[in-house]
């Protein structure tokens, strides 16, 4: 009889649902002085929350879904809304000279109906006064762009800074001081945009090293139209350059532009962050380096931020990634799951538990 209960109850226990798995871990570098780019870090296996306590419902503002880059932060959020149970609605504003659609949009984040507001910004100060406002009534996470600290109740981001400057440490790797000078043209990204500024800054101490000499400098927005606009404008005015260095879009146009004129090999690219199209070009040798900021995790971790603020179990309240610079003799070991969204993969302007 007790061998007859055992196989039932064995059988029962096959057919049960199995317990939720545990979150898997994040390797984070964590700001001890939380808003504070240039302070100490310290390296963390970030255990995310199994599940939210309640089905929050999250308002998210991006710059803009023109690249990849957004898209692998979008696929991040969701995911990990599916995991948490939570849901959000999205708004873009379109790019990076659009700072009076974004407060507009921001403003339809302070609805009741939100709990939390997570932002990517077009503008480092721009919608300070307006999240001031509402941070009176729920928490705010900043997610990827740098953003004035006074409003924010957390950031999931890396400092742009660093990642401009591992693009510089490329060059001064390739071409370090003393070596022939090589000629470069600098395309930082939309002249105003919150990042811009530290990624410039950051490039130019990464070069500090080394041979190279900025000659051009083109400020733009990140879409492919403007980039290719600026790729093509500044070869017919100057067919010397030894290197094209900046976004990912332009990097990527950058390779079918010189291709046409015969310079792909002459001309090298670096991208200053990943994409698909990036990866793409750096796994075929045609783009020489791009530093990833593993924007799939940044999506994640603004999502359980915004979580944990909502249930009183915000304990970090600044961490991002660890940057890593992929090349193409790296590039095969990447993991692309934490920086590039699948292929298949549709931006998703909603999510709502159990879709």
């Amino acid at each position: 009889m007790s061998q007859a209960f055992a196989a039932i109850a064995a059988a029962l226990l096959a057919l049960a649902p199995a317990a939720p798995a545990a979150a898997e871990t994040w390797p984070l570098q964590v700001f001890r002085e939380p808003f504070r780019d240039d302070g100490p870090t310290y390296r963390l296996d970030y255990r995310p929350l199994d599940h939210a306590a309640r089905p929050w419902r999250l308002c998210v503002l991006y710059p803009h879904l023109k690249d990849a880059y957004w898209l692998s932060v979008n696929y991040g959020m969701v995911e990990e809304a599916r995991r948490l149970g939570v849901s959000f609605d999205l708004f873009e504003a379109g790019g990076y000279p659009n700072l009076a659609r974004q407060i507009a949009q921001l403003r339809e984040c302070a609805d009741p109906k939100y709990d939390a507001v997570i932002v990517g910004t077009v503008s480092y100060d721009g919608l300070t006064p307006t999240l001031r406002e509402i941070a009176r009534k729920k928490p705010i996470v900043a997610v990827v762009n740098d953003i004035e600290p006074g409003p924010i109740t957390a950031k999931a981001s890396v400092p742009w800074r660093e990642m401009g400057r591992a693009a510089g440490l490329e060059l001064s790797r390739r071409h370090p001081k003393g070596s022939p000078p090589v000629r470069v043209a600098w395309f930082p990204g939309p002249e105003g945009a919150g990042w811009v500024s530290f990624v410039e800054a950051g490039f130019r101490e990464g070069i500090a090293g080394s041979s190279a000499r900025i000659v051009r400098v083109l400020y733009g927005d990140t879409g492919r139209e403007a980039q290719a606009q600026l790729v093509e404008q500044l070869l017919v005015e100057d067919d010397g350059l030894d290197y094209l260095v900046g976004p990912g879009p332009m990097a990527e146009v950058a390779i079918s532009i010189l291709r046409a004129r015969g310079e792909l090999g002459r001309t090298g690219i670096i991208s200053t962050y990943i994409s698909h199209g990036v990866f793409r070009g750096v796994l075929r040798g045609r783009i020489l380096a791009a530093p990833t900021d593993f924007p799939v995790v940044q999506g994640k971790l603004g999502i359980e931020m915004a979580a944990r603020a909502l249930e009183g179990k915000l304990e970090i309240r600044h961490a991002g990634p660890a940057i890593v610079t992929v090349t193409p003799e790296t590039a095969k070991d990447f993991d692309r799951g934490a920086s590039l969204a699948p292929a298949s993969f549709a931006a998703r302007f909603s999510y709502h538990g159990g879709e």
